[in-house]
């Protein structure tokens, strides 16, 4: 059930632009389809911007009290709020507060629920899209309520930091259950891998070790409570839950918004003397090193959504493109890091700076168990008749690393 060749390119904010600069191709069984630059593409260029088709606030960073728009998960907090959140300091004041793009009269609450929107728009969208009905109104608080008691579950199995989200599984399914164009969303949302095996390697799916089925069955059990539908019964079946569960593992991608990152670029574009600028950059300096003693590295707001092309994008260790959200919201940038000449594929990498530059076997492992592939970019060929031994001490700071990134390592008995 493929989606047409242009319905791929339905949430780029210009999609017509868009499919005359890249095409999504079928490449083979194991890689599936990859995106291809069909016009040279300049280091720097933004290939295309799109938003998610859903998108959802991870459930301990909402818990911890970062406050993001319920459907564009842009920070609500003035960066001020923010950084004396982050900081720990009540009566810290920031300089150039007027730099500052939050703004707060703007901001809407659910009428039923009272969840926050940071526009009349975004509460509308949300609305139209899945949120009437995944409100809770009266029962936003009621630990008895089906979807709180399925968040909960969640949170018990799933410590920070967060990859994904039940919650972005909940938005797929209110989706269909509202949308007028049914066929259209489950097509759409049938583009994304979503096996929980790769036979041709025999590699099974991290987030979905045998020693969890208890967790995974009390989730799905929850899930059907809060969420079932006739239309969608393949999804609360053992099989089909697996599936859905390994869809968003894998293709989820991680969306961080922050008001007060958003201060400090706008602070950077300032025009200062030398001494006003040295002046500036000692106060953020010192801001985050306050942030980090108080709140360590979770600065952002953060959660994850599901991108139509961006999902057709394949791993590269040496990518030739980026994702990153400078808008403070779910838009995604994709953006080259590198020229890309007509007929080359557009590749990202799937592993972070850190996890990148560690040997073949430790970026193989992650990529194995997280993403059920074994890479074969240049990197790794060239690599592949050198010595390729990962020290005991390498291979631990490897399992630390990626002991947050993966579901086996965070769900506990519940």
């Amino acid at each position: 059930m493929a989606a047409p060749q242009d319905d791929m390119f339905s949430f780029c904010v210009e999609p017509t632009k868009v499919s005359n600069y890249v095409e999504v191709k079928f490449i083979d069984k194991i890689k599936g389809k990859g995106l291809f630059a069909k016009k040279a593409i300049k280091k720097g260029d933004t290939i295309f911007v799109e938003r998610p088709l859903v998108s959802a606030q991870f459930l301990w960073n909402s818990l911890y009290k970062y406050k993001a728009c319920e459907y564009c998960l842009r920070a609500l907090e003035t960066a001020e709020d923010n950084a004396r959140r982050l900081t720990g300091i009540p009566g810290l004041s920031l300089p150039h507060p007027e730099l500052c793009s939050v703004c707060p009269e703007m901001h809407q609450a659910c009428p039923q629920c009272q969840v926050m929107y940071c526009s009349i728009e975004c509460r509308q969208s949300a609305a139209d899209q899945y949120h009437r009905t995944l409100c809770l109104g009266s029962s936003q608080d009621d630990p008895d309520h089906p979807i709180n008691k399925l968040k909960d579950a969640w949170r018990s199995m799933h410590y920070p930091p967060e990859t994904t989200s039940i919650m972005l599984m909940a938005r797929m399914v209110a989706t269909i259950k509202q949308v007028p164009d049914k066929g259209r969303w489950q097509k759409f949302f049938s583009q994304f891998c979503s096996r929980a095996t790769n036979e041709e390697e025999e590699i099974a799916h991290k987030l979905l070790g045998e020693k969890f089925q208890g967790q995974l069955t009390l989730l799905r059990t929850l899930f059907a409570t809060a969420l079932y539908d006739d239309q969608l019964s393949r999804w609360f079946t053992p099989v089909g839950f697996c599936s859905l569960f390994s869809l968003v593992g894998t293709n989820g991608q991680g969306i961080g918004t922050s008001s007060l990152s958003k201060w400090v670029h706008a602070c950077d574009a300032l025009e200062l003397t030398s001494q006003q600028r040295e002046q500036l950059d000692f106060f953020i300096d010192q801001l985050y090193k306050d942030i980090e003693k108080e709140t360590g590295d979770f600065l952002n707001c953060e959660g994850s959504g599901l991108f139509l092309l961006q999902s057709s994008c394949n791993h590269s260790c040496i990518p030739n493109a980026e994702a990153s959200f400078p808008n403070n919201n779910f838009l995604l940038h994709l953006s080259a890091i590198g020229d890309i000449n007509p007929g080359e594929e557009i590749c990202i990498s799937y592993l972070d700076c850190c996890q990148r530059d560690r040997s073949r076997h430790s970026r193989h492992k992650i990529l194995r168990e997280n993403y059920l592939f074994v890479c074969s970019c240049p990197k790794c060929v060239s690599q592949m008749d050198e010595l390729d031994l990962t020290s005991d001490e390498e291979e631990g700071e490897a399992e630390g690393e990626t002991e947050g990134d993966d579901m086996e390592d965070e769900m506990t008995d519940v």
